[in-house]
């Protein structure tokens, strides 16, 4: 991964990295998705010190981030979690999901073992956006579950594909991953995006009253390995 020059930072046209990062001129080009670095920081953090990189591409138009610790090396067995994006859970700190502490808890795994990633994946709601999962939201407190909200709503149960986020870590150099996932979906999905999972790591964290329903509904409706571990948080 080559950072980029302050001039470059500073000479960046967006939209045209947006169109095709690597490739001002695409034709005849093959690549299904192009990614490229917009910028790499230094990011101290309350769980860790980090590089945080930036990422533009080809495929949407959103701003999806790699927080990096330690040194790639060879790319190969990786400590990864690929985490999509909840405002409401990893900000606001809601208990009607489990996404904050899965997010704090991949970064805490990380920073312990010396090495690994985190990619923030611009995905709210499974892939329908803030204002839809917010109308999610609403039809789940009449009753409806995560899956058929999103269904209710005209969109598929889960709109996400994981193509930029194997993208991402190919292009920082990862070649193998051990990923903290529950989801077995995108365990395939990150293959078939060419990138090796060389172990599933369980990630599951204490469930509560408040997000025990979401929870089942993991489990019976998308198939996540979940133990629905008891326990309280927040």
């Amino acid at each position: 991964m080559r950072a980029p020059s302050i001039e470059e930072i500073i000479a960046q046209d967006r939209a045209a990295l947006r169109a095709c990062p690597d490739f001002p001129d695409c034709k005849g080009c093959l690549e299904e998705v192009c990614v490229t670095v917009a910028s790499v920081a230094d990011f101290p953090s309350e769980y860790g010190r980090f590089r945080i990189v930036a990422f533009l591409n080809n495929k949407d138009d959103k701003d999806h981030i790699a927080i990096v610790k330690g040194d790639i090396g060879d790319g190969e067995g990786l400590l990864v979690r690929v985490h999509s994006a909840c405002l409401t859970g990893d900000a606001l700190g809601s208990l009607r999901c489990d996404c904050g502490p899965q997010l704090r808890h991949a970064l805490a795994r990380i920073e312990a073992e010396g090495r690994g990633v985190v990619i923030y994946h611009q995905e709210e709601g499974r892939g329908i956006g803030l204002a839809n999962k917010l109308r999610a939201y609403a039809l789940q407190d009449r009753g409806y579950d995560t899956y058929d909200a999103n269904i209710a709503l005209g969109f598929k149960a889960d709109e996400r594909d994981y193509l930029v986020p194997a993208a991402m870590l190919m292009k920082l150099g990862v070649k193998s991953v051990r990923l903290m996932t529950n989801n077995p979906e995108k365990v395939q999905a990150m293959e078939k995006a060419g990138l090796r999972v060389s172990e599933r790591l369980q990630h599951e964290l204490p469930g509560h009253d408040h997000d025990r329903g979401y929870l089942e509904t993991k489990r019976e409706r998308f198939g996540h390995y979940l133990e629905l571990v008891g326990g309280e948080r927040g």
